[in-house]
């Protein structure tokens, strides 16, 4: 698997070929978000209690279910293939329960970690941290087994992941003081290339060792450059080719061992 500071550099060099496409997802996705709220406050001062609450739960379920199209979607940037605004409300239409149901059971889980102490909480939010982009990429993996699929993902990766997360708050502090602009226009973009890289090479990785199956994500059983990023030309995609194909060699002899 590569490093952070690769695969925050292959987050970089995919956000600049889509870089439009890249910035609009956050921003349309933080528009719902306030239109979410809006909608919340009208209800409450207009209509009252019963209509608030029904309103903003139906606003709160939608907005996960888009989070898991946002997942998708930046999952394709990260591989250079070409995403698609339109596809966080699309996808709204696509395995709508299947998202839905595994986004509840991973927050269900979540909150009752929480409520033991903080630390088990934020433990077990890094171990189901890969779920939305499970659920997004793998679409015949069912909605609690996304979540056993991430455990599985991040074993003996969550100290990584932390350190991750903790490597962009300084960015977060510096997108407060404009207003959240540059969160719009970069640090957001960033972000979530970058977590799908860490998806990828997780998930590539995991297959790798044994840990998961191709078959519980919908892939072939060996596959060659479809489980990384698409390869470059020159000195490097040569180097590269031959690692891939040797993680698909690698893959095959465990999987046969296996028997599958």
């Amino acid at each position: 698997m590569k490093s952070r500071p690769e695969i925050k550099m292959l987050a970089k060099g995919a956000m600049r070929v889509q870089r439009g496409t890249a910035i609009l997802l956050v921003f349309v996705y933080g528009l719902m978000v306030g239109v979410s709220v809006l909608l919340d406050q009208i209800t409450l001062r207009v209509a009252g209690w019963l209509p608030y609450l029904i309103v903003f739960w139906a606003g709160l379920l939608i907005l996960w279910v888009m989070m898991v199209n946002l997942a998708g979607e930046y999952v394709k940037i990260y591989r250079r293939e070409p995403a698609c605004v339109g596809a966080l409300f699309t996808g709204l239409g696509v395995n709508f329960a299947r998202k839905l149901g595994g986004t509840l059971w991973m927050m269900l889980w979540v909150f009752l970690w929480s409520c033991l102490l903080v630390i088990p909480g934020i433990i077990k939010g890094l171990a189901y941290s890969m779920t939305y982009f499970i659920l997004a990429d793998a679409p015949k993996a069912p909605a609690r087994q996304a979540l056993k699929l991430s455990m599985r993902m991040t074993a003996g990766y969550k100290g990584e992941l932390f350190v991750l997360w903790l490597s962009f708050i300084g960015w977060g502090i510096l997108s407060s003081f404009t207003l959240g602009i540059l969160y719009i226009v970069f640090v957001g973009p960033y972000m979530y290339a970058t977590f799908a890289g860490y998806y990828i090479g997780l998930r590539d990785k995991a297959i790798a060792e044994g840990r998961i199956s191709p078959e519980e994500l919908g892939m072939a059983a060996v596959g060659g450059p479809s489980l990384g990023e698409k390869i470059p030309e020159g000195r490097f995609g040569r180097r590269l080719g031959r690692e891939v194909l040797t993680r698909g060699f690698k893959r095959h002899i465990i999987l046969s061992f296996k028997g599958e």
